[in-house]
């Protein structure tokens, strides 16, 4: 009995520090610099926005709760524990992605090409989203640092054919090209 808790104990032992490993490995490009660190924004209940709702007025919008404002605190605490250079944070200009931007990196610009195209009248500027987002990375020179990108699952999946959870950190190359990604839940 007591060689197989021991033996219980060594295999859940390895396989929390290959779970390490692999986590910590999963940093590494962003520790290189110069790549492209795309966030879904932390955990905001519900899907889409409701209807009527207006960009200019968080009110109207689904928001952050308490579990993703301190979502987006852990990610900040992270990326400072990781030590994970940053030229510049661009954030969508939907409410859930600024407060993740803003309890996550405190500064940040927004950037309309990271707005949801999920809602009509949204949804019919993806094309143009998508080529202005393309544009803006292929002439971004980070000189060392990593371009942050808080934004929403549809312009994820658009750009690196990725679906990630509230929170979520996809890091990709000049090319959108997924080199890792990391769920901080």
């Amino acid at each position: 009995m007591k060689n197989k808790i021991i033996s219980l104990l060594t295999i859940f032992f390895l396989l929390l520090s290959l779970k390490l490993q692999a986590n910590e490995d999963s940093w590494q490009p962003a520790r290189d610099g110069d790549k492209i660190i795309m966030i879904r924004h932390a955990l905001a209940p519900g899907r889409g926005d409701p209807k009527g709702f207006q960009i200019d007025d968080c009110t109207t919008q689904r928001n952050l709760d308490e579990i993703g404002i301190n979502q987006s605190k852990k990610i900040g605490k992270l990326f400072k524990e990781k030590k994970i250079k940053i030229d510049q944070v661009l954030s969508s200009q939907w409410c859930r992605c600024k407060d993740t931007a803003k309890y996550a990196f405190k500064d940040y610009n927004e950037f309309s090409a990271l707005n949801s195209t999920f809602s009509p009248p949204y949804d019919k500027k993806e094309k143009q989203q998508i080529r202005e987002l393309r544009n803006f990375v292929q002439k971004w020179d980070g000189k060392g640092g990593n371009l942050i990108l808080v934004t929403h699952y549809v312009v994820i999946l658009a750009m690196t054919g990725q679906a990630p959870s509230s929170g979520e950190l996809v890091i990709t190359d000049k090319n959108f090209n997924v080199l890792s990604s990391i769920n901080t839940f």
